[in-house]
């Protein structure tokens, strides 16, 4: 029996990027398991990835390609609404109706929609881009997650980095700020515990009571989209009672002035009523805070789903600046690690291959753009890495759009989900056991090859293969179509970026994960003993010298480009701490932008400000429904992947409303009655749970597929209102009134 152990990454929309060890025999995989290697995930997986293999060989997989035979509406529909056609029946059918719609309309009737459904490089937008270029196709805005949150952050970083994960061990203050840890970033967790263990405490502040809520030390409820007033009231005291790190500010920060002057408008009093926090528990978080060293922040992107979403995080963002935290090894934040991989995407997606700029849809407005948009109307829709039936805001709106008459629909899929179900033509995705991909992540530094661990099942086809087979059809002779994986992976690689400095597809396949090379800098660096006699010499060729936790210490220059990886006398330099703002920021001034005068023309606050957002408890619409809503996700589903399976399943409880005691009290709902949950835009039948997961005023509901209750989830009650920054989504700023059913 031949047996071998296959090194890939996981590439769902998870900021750990596992590394996997999966078992093959005779072709077939029988085991999957965490690589024990990788410096951050080392070697357990979350529950969902750790039933992998149920996933891979799931009876219900969509294995062949399928036209529909009977007609859209009836749902939820099953494979006998499909006929299986061949690879080569799909694609001709594909071809046709594209160009007949191109001769028609033009080629932006014609839409791509995808998202995460995976995060590997090529896989999530390489061959897939290319394609939609070439064809002139209208451009996707893919804003559905992390706009708002990318936006907040780069306004005052310059750069989407932070904190590495590792670094959390030696913290002494962890605020985990809309950060559900335990549930969705497991492999952060052992390092809480570890610098909990040495005296570390950890401060909770969420909405919702969760895991990681239940295991803190101090759990602050907040009203949903207050946190820009709560940082701002933060600021008041750190910067009114003089906590803040006064060298760190004159050196790195611009605008400390006009923030001095705003921060007045947010005394504690007055934040307490908007936040729900005691005016005493602000000023006691915002002491603790700033007089605590080491102190991170863990912020997550539910914050930044709300109509001041962008605002929020940039308010939140300028707190280690404020504390001069970016430059002690466990200080900081860290919203997503990103930004450090500097690879070549634009070679790998070919703008250059676009005959005239397109026409750019976003996509949290799906419904609208399906329903409303003219000269030309959508007519041929291609949904790949994504289930927009389930997880796109003003649901009703959406499958209105799809049952749109004349709309051609193709989806490229593992299963028959809900977006299959409007479906013409559905074509069977792999997973990443079947296909070959480079991996980055965005919760830490370290980049992954994942090889392909089987052959492909069925007649499933990766991305890259289904849109490289797509432009042959088409007859496009450039030659990016006709690249091989290997050849992309080398590719994106080359970027000459100095992260990616000595990392090459050749290291990738044999180690499996690398880190990238980054800077070292002036603060977490000791002297050598030439530096000492030489203050004038470079420090250059210095020692290593390990700390009694084992964490490397490195003398070296404080050069900003120098690469971590770098050899220097027989010493490595590969695992220096990384500080990404201990000697300044990557913006125009070199500096943290307290004030942003971009902000301003984009008519913003160029410091930072606290606006209601439009649906909440301090704005009228709350007279005709009170209650705000939370669109939760679920421990045990990754958005709507995984909620198909029933080992998950078992793990979850779809179909719930959590409301507090109160609130039910007042509306004659006993736990476990049914209620109705609506608005102006739809309702939803759910079923009561009593309890303290929520405070009063607030209630919450978890997204999943629609199937599982009736053909709705809690997108029916969300809006295509955009944020503030970053035009992404307001799933969280939702307002809605209660009754039993």
């Amino acid at each position: 029996m031949a047996t071998r152990v296959v090194h890939a990454a996981c590439p769902h929309d998870c900021p750990d990027a596992c590394g996997i060890l999966i078992t093959v025999q005779d072709g077939r995989a029988v085991r999957i398991q965490g690589d024990p290697a990788h410096p951050v995930t080392r070697g357990f997986l979350c529950a969902k990835v750790a039933k992998y293999l149920d996933r891979v060989y799931a009876p219900d997989r969509v294995l062949h390609p399928y036209r529909r035979v009977a007609g859209k509406g009836s749902k939820p529909c099953n494979q006998a609404d499909f006929q299986q056609i061949s690879w080569d029946e799909a694609l001709d059918e594909i071809v046709a109706r594209f160009r007949d719609i191109i001769a028609r309309h033009g080629a932006e009737a014609i839409l791509p929609y995808s998202y995460g459904g995976t995060l590997a490089v090529l896989n999530n937008a390489s061959m897939d881009r290319r394609f939609f270029h070439r064809l002139g196709a209208s451009r996707l805005e893919r804003t559905i997650c992390s706009t708002a949150g990318g936006a907040g952050i780069t306004s005052v970083y310059g750069a989407k980095l932070g904190t590495e994960p590792e670094q959390f061990a030696r913290s002494r203050y962890i605020v985990a700020w809309g950060a559900n840890i335990h549930g969705n970033n497991v492999h952060l967790w052992p390092f809480i515990e570890e610098a909990r263990r040495k005296g570390a405490r950890l401060v909770v502040i969420d909405p919702y009571r969760t895991r990681t809520a239940r295991c803190a030390d101090w759990h602050l409820p907040i009203n949903p989209g207050t946190d820009a007033a709560l940082a701002l009231g933060m600021m008041h005291v750190i910067i009114n009672e003089e906590l803040y790190d006064a060298d760190y500010v004159a050196r790195y920060t611009f605008g400390f002035e006009q923030l001095c002057a705003r921060v007045q408008e947010y005394d504690p009093g007055r934040v307490a009523r908007w936040t729900g926090i005691a005016a005493a528990d602000i000023r006691r978080l915002a002491r603790e805070y700033a007089g605590t060293r080491p102190a991170a922040i863990r912020l997550n992107y539910g914050m930044q789903r709300a109509d001041n979403g962008g605002m929020a995080v940039r308010a939140v963002c300028m707190l280690p600046c404020l504390t001069g935290s970016w430059k002690e090894i466990g200080g900081g934040l860290q919203l997503t690690t990103s930004g450090a991989y500097a690879l070549d995407r634009d070679s790998l997606q070919g703008a250059e291959l676009q005959p005239r700029a397109a026409r750019v849809v976003n996509m949290v407005e799906l419904g609208k753009a399906l329903r409303k948009l003219s000269d030309p109307p959508v007519q041929g829709l291609f949904v790949y890495n994504s289930n927009p039936a389930a997880v796109a805001p003003d649901h009703n709106q959406v499958v209105a759009g799809l049952l749109r008459p004349g709309l051609f629909t193709v989806v490229h899929e593992q299963f028959f989900t809900d977006t299959t179900d409007y479906a013409d033509i559905i074509l069977p995705a792999t997973t990443f056991f079947e296909h070959k991909d480079l991996q980055a992540a965005y919760g830490h530094y370290y980049l992954q090859m994942s090889d392909q661990a089987i052959a492909p099942l069925g007649d499933c086809r990766s991305n890259v293969e289904l849109f490289r087979g797509l432009a042959l059809r088409f007859g496009f002779e450039d030659p990016c179509f006709r690249q091989p994986v290997e050849e992309m992976i080398d590719i994106a690689l080359a970027s000459g970026h100095p992260h990616l400095a000595g990392i090459d597809r050749a290291r990738l396949e044999r180690e499996g994960h690398v880190r990238l090379n980054l800077p070292l800098n002036s603060m977490n660096v000791i002297p050598s003993e030439d530096a000492r006699r030489n203050t004038n010499a470079p420090l250059l060729g210095v020692r290593v010298r390990a700390s009694e936790s084992r964490d490397l210490l490195f003398a070296a220059a404080p050069l900003s480009s120098r690469p971590g990886l770098a050899r220097q006398g027989g010493d490595v330099l590969s695992n220096a701490p990384y500080l990404p703002f201990a000697d300044g920021f990557p913006t125009p001034t070199g500096r943290a932008l307290l004030y942003n005068e971009a902000l301003a023309a984009q008519g913003l606050d160029p410091v930072a400000a606290f606006v209601p957002p439009a649906e909440s408890r301090h704005t009228e619409a709350a007279r005709a429904y009170p209650l705000e809503m939370l669109a939760r996700k679920c421990d045990n589903f990754l958005n709507t992947t995984f909620s198909n399976l029933p080992s998950m399943q078992k793990m979850e409880t779809p179909g719930l409303l959590e409301i507090s005691q109160r609130d039910a009290e007042a509306r004659g709902i006993r736990d476990g009655d049914r209620v109705r949950v609506f608005n102006a835009r739809g309702e939803i039948f759910l079923t009561a749970r009593l309890g303290c997961a929520t405070q009063p005023g607030v209630v919450a509901a978890s997204l999943h597929w629609a199937k599982l209750s009736g053909g709705r989830n809690v997108n029916v009650l969300t809006s295509e209102r955009l944020t503030d920054m970053g035009a992404g989504p307001t799933f969280n700023s939702v307002l809605v009134q209660v009754e039993p059913a």
